[in-house]
C-alpha cells in the first residue's frame, strides 16, 4: 500500500510539473495537443491521484505500525507466558510430581 501511495503521488506530480514547466503558451501537455478542458481534467485528476495516494500512503504506515505494535505485545506476553509455564514446571519438578 506504501508503494502503491507514493508511486500514485509522484505520477500527479509529474503531471502538474510537465503542465507547468513544459507548456509555452500553447495547450500541449508531453507533446501531444490538447485542449483547454483537457488540461483542466488532467489537473484536476492528477490533484485526485496525489491526494488518494497521500491517503493510501497513510492507512498503509498505520496499519504497519499497528501490526508492528500488536507482534511486539505478543512476543512480550509469550515470553512472560513461558516464564511462568517453566517456574510452575520447575516448581512441580521439585515437589516430586509429574506433569
Amino acid at each position: 500500500m506504501v508503494i502503491l501511495g507514493l508511486l500514485l503521488i509522484i505520477l500527479g506530480a509529474v503531471a502538474i510539473l510537465s503542465a507547468v514547466f513544459v507548456s509555452e503558451g500553447t495547450a500541449e501537455l508531453l507533446g501531444i495537443d490538447m485542449s483547454s478542458l483537457s488540461i483542466f481534467l488532467v489537473g484536476v485528476a492528477a490533484g485526485a491521484a496525489i491526494l488518494w495516494g497521500y491517503s493510501i500512503l497513510k492507512w498503509g504506515t498505520r496499519r504497519g505500525l499497528e501490526h508492528r505494535r500488536e507482534r511486539k505485545k505478543l512476543n512480550e506476553l509469550s515470553t512472560k507466558l513461558d516464564k511462568v509455564e517453566a517456574e510452575r514446571k520447575a516448581d512441580n519438578d521439585s515437589d516430586g510430581r509429574t506433569v
